[in-house]
């Protein structure tokens, strides 16, 4: 008989075979995110909204409040940004902004968490997703402070909805939105957080 031919797959494409795995492993591990439930409501009030309907919205915002943007901004990393972001609360859970919780040790949490999840791509996108994500979170470049003015808007928008019950929810106080959310806004969007501020007063007299 005629030797068996070598039935092993080229390197190339077993190459290609193992980063589609480590991608696919990536994207179904993600979809986790769809059963972290957030404090606040979806906009008419019937349900929790999820952490991946809430990126799902935010990379929205950033499409439609491009205008909104200060100058050198790039809405296309911002929306790359946005859909990542919260991939961490698949281990770390969400922490509403106004909830009892300690920032240290959410913060030790949520960098081990970007370690094994964004850690599940191929290298050369683990290593771009993580630094995306740490710049983010960060909140020093233009792109990540305008992310989070958004990500801070999109809420205020589903209690403005509700009525203001996320706010009496927590017992919300002038002071603490002023400086949790306002501050952050007004940084990255002035008009969108005027805008914001001239509904949400009425709530915090």
């Amino acid at each position: 008989m005629p030797p068996q031919a070598d039935q092993s797959p080229p390197a190339d494409q077993s190459q290609a075979d193992d980063r589609l795995d480590r991608q696919i492993a990536f994207l179904v591990e993600a979809d986790r995110l769809k059963h972290v439930l957030r404090a606040t409501p979806v906009v008419d009030g019937s349900r929790p909204e999820n952490s991946g309907e809430h990126s799902w919205h935010l990379a929205l915002y950033a499409m439609v409040l491009a205008d909104q943007a200060p100058p050198g901004v790039s809405i296309d990393r911002v929306i790359r940004m946005l859909l990542i972001h919260d991939l961490v609360e698949i281990d770390a859970g969400d922490a509403p902004i106004h909830g009892d919780y300690d920032p240290v040790a959410l913060a030790l949490a949520e960098e081990a968490a970007a370690d094994r999840i964004f850690g599940l791509l191929p290298a050369d996108q683990a290593t771009a997703f993580r630094a995306l994500w740490a710049e983010f979170e960060a909140v020093q470049t233009p792109d990540a402070i305008f992310a989070k003015a958004l990500d801070r808007s999109q809420p205020v928008v589903h209690i403005l909805e509700n009525g203001g019950s996320g706010w009496r929810d927590y017992g919300v106080q002038r002071d603490g939105f002023l400086r949790l959310v306002g501050a952050r806004v007004e940084r990255g969007a002035p008009a969108l957080w005027r805008w914001l501020w001239a509904r949400a007063e009425q709530y915090f007299m």
